[in-house]
């Protein structure tokens, strides 16, 4: 049985590897440390199929020093001990490469182990990952390696890898097929940006063609309708989401619809519901009060209609939190008052705010004075712990509606008003 496509043609230099120009253009970071003849620990994250293994083993062929490749899925301790053991045969030939794929599903204590071996030279890391390598990978080792992130491919990317793939397979078979434009975007955009996605699918095309051309209905068949889609459990989640919230609270309904809609497409409706929720009370709050209900109302719509149709109470909501006015003077508040409370300040509160205080008008200390009782339901008194008495928390949002609402205090309050 041949090995997929992907190994069969993998590159063989640097110029070969698709996309990645930021990385790999004359220039560019990692490209410059490779011409600059010198080899150091490194670390490759970004998303499957973008080359991570493909620059490493190019690099560790070029670096002449014995190669060793791990995949910590399956590896376990002793493998790792196994190429440790190996480094010491091998310090005089200038070390060991050890190639480490999916680094993060090696615990704390085996990752560890690495760093003594790494420290006096008889082992050089080139570690890879789909994840964030600030939150799975051990701090001592990050600090050791120079960390460069690998990004999906776009569209424009992959066509040229699918021509280059079918020279290929055109070579291995003795034929003389042709992939259409059609189809090859098709191929090229179902991919999400992962080459090896992209080439095991035109695999399957290209046998399942016949002795015809690969034609765009073909592609669309056998590809899977993938584009755009993430992880659920991985980072991509969380930076949609985050892409969500940041067009929302930069008042761009049209890139709020976008990503709401690329959270949507892959099913993810609860994380939608929640993130809507908190953008209300975190980006537009005390501006504009109703859009929390609002959005609330919306969310239980889209979790009792399900998708695709929840889809449509959802976008209202993304639409209307762009649009609405901004304020973050809830969250701001929250945040000043808890860094307080962290710090172990106002522990003691003012004796006549606790249950058992006493209602009256007189200026006794001690005596709580009940606002009620007094003109416009207000009365000056501090609320406050002592240490605290002068702090600020909330600072009036400079929208309409928290405007309309100091200018009530203030007539009330006058001068004492903050």
């Amino acid at each position: 049985m041949k090995a997929p496509l992907a190994v069969r043609m993998r590159p063989r230099s640097l110029e070969d590897v698709a996309g990645q120009r930021h990385l790999l253009a004359e220039g560019a970071p990692l490209r410059a440390f490779v011409d600059s003849g010198r080899m150091t620990n490194l670390i490759f994250y970004g998303p499957s199929g973008t080359g991570k293994t493909t620059c490493a083993t190019i690099l560790a062929e070029m670096s002449g020093m014995k190669f060793f490749r791990l995949n910590a899925t399956t590896a376990g301790s002793a493998d790792i001990r196994e190429v440790l053991q190996e480094s010491d045969a091998f310090a005089s030939e200038g070390g060991v490469l050890l190639y480490l794929d999916e680094i993060q599903y090696l615990n704390r204590k085996q990752q560890q182990t690495l760093l003594e071996y790494i420290e006096d030279g008889r082992v050089t890391l080139i570690a890879s990952t789909t994840e964030n390598p600030y939150f799975y990978i051990y701090k001592a080792l990050i600090s050791r390696s120079a960390v460069f992130e690998f990004k999906p491919l776009s569209t424009q990317d992959v066509l040229p890898v699918l021509a280059r793939a079918m020279r290929f397979l055109n070579e291995e078979e003795g034929r003389q097929k042709e992939l259409t434009p059609d189809a090859a975007r098709v191929i090229a955009t179902s991919s999400g940006g992962d080459v090896r996605s992209a080439l095991g699918a035109l695999e399957l095309c290209y046998f399942a063609s016949g002795e015809g051309a690969i034609e765009e209905k073909l592609a669309e068949r056998v590809c899977p309708k993938n584009y755009l889609a993430f992880d659920r459990e991985g980072d991509d989640r969380y930076e949609l989401m985050s892409a969500l919230q940041k067009s929302v609270r930069g008042s761009d309904p049209d890139a709020a619809v976008f990503y709401l809609a690329r959270l949507l497409e892959s099913g993810d409706l609860i994380s939608a519901c929640r993130r809507l929720q908190v953008i209300a009370a975190e980006d537009v709050g005390l501006a504009f009060p109703q859009a929390i209900a609002i959005v609330k109302a919306c969310v239980d719509s889209a979790r009792e209609l399900g998708l695709p149709e929840g889809r449509i109470p959802l976008s209202e909501a993304a639409i209307l939190l762009a649009t609405a006015p901004k304020s973050n003077s809830a969250e701001s508040a929250v945040d000043a008052a808890l860094s307080d409370v962290r710090q172990n300040r106002g522990r003691e509160m003012p004796s006549y705010l606790r249950e058992n205080h006493t209602f009256g008008e007189g200026e006794k200390k001690g005596t709580y004075r009940y606002p009620h009782a007094f003109e416009n339901h207000w009365v000056d008194q501090q609320y406050l712990p002592s240490d605290l008495k002068d702090a600020r928390y909330y600072n009036w949002g400079e929208n309409k509606t928290e405007q309309a609402a100091r200018a009530y205090w203030a007539a009330i309050k006058k001068d004492k008003l903050k």
